[in-house]
């Protein structure tokens, strides 16, 4: 198993993984097979979406933050908006793996999705080989 750590900077921001996902599958020589990404933080969540054009991760941003920051939530530390925004997106994603690339669409990128920092993320990487 691989472990990715990112340092966040702000409060709220996307930051594309892809590259770093793809460096793993590259050093470790993986072919064919499903990859499986972790993160181990309940404020922070995981999303394919579109790298092409970065007012794609804006306006994700700006609709969360429209739906779910000027709520009275009960929660005491302040951080429920960014609880239930990490839970929209998941911890989780299931990837594909061919011939040593990630099958991602034309405008598909890996993001990490922090809705609490700047904090210092964990995330992993598991490969499952094809049988």
């Amino acid at each position: 198993m691989h472990k990715i750590e990112i340092k966040t900077e702000r409060q709220v921001e996307f930051i594309e993984i892809t590259d770093r996902v793809q460096d793993i599958i590259n050093k470790e020589r993986i072919e064919d097979g499903a990859g499986y990404l972790f993160i181990t933080h309940t404020t922070a969540g995981l999303t394919i979406n579109e790298n092409a054009d970065p007012s794609v991760a804006e306006d994700i941003q700006m609709a969360l933050n429209q739906l779910f920051d000027a709520m009275p939530f009960r929660h005491i530390e302040g951080n429920s908006p960014a609880h239930i925004k990490a839970s929209l997106l998941g911890n989780s994603l299931n990837l594909l793996i061919e011939k040593g690339k990630i099958v991602l669409g034309t405008w598909q990128g890996i993001f990490l999705a922090e809705f609490d920092g700047p904090r210092t993320r964990k995330i992993y990487f598991r490969f499952i080989p094809v049988s």
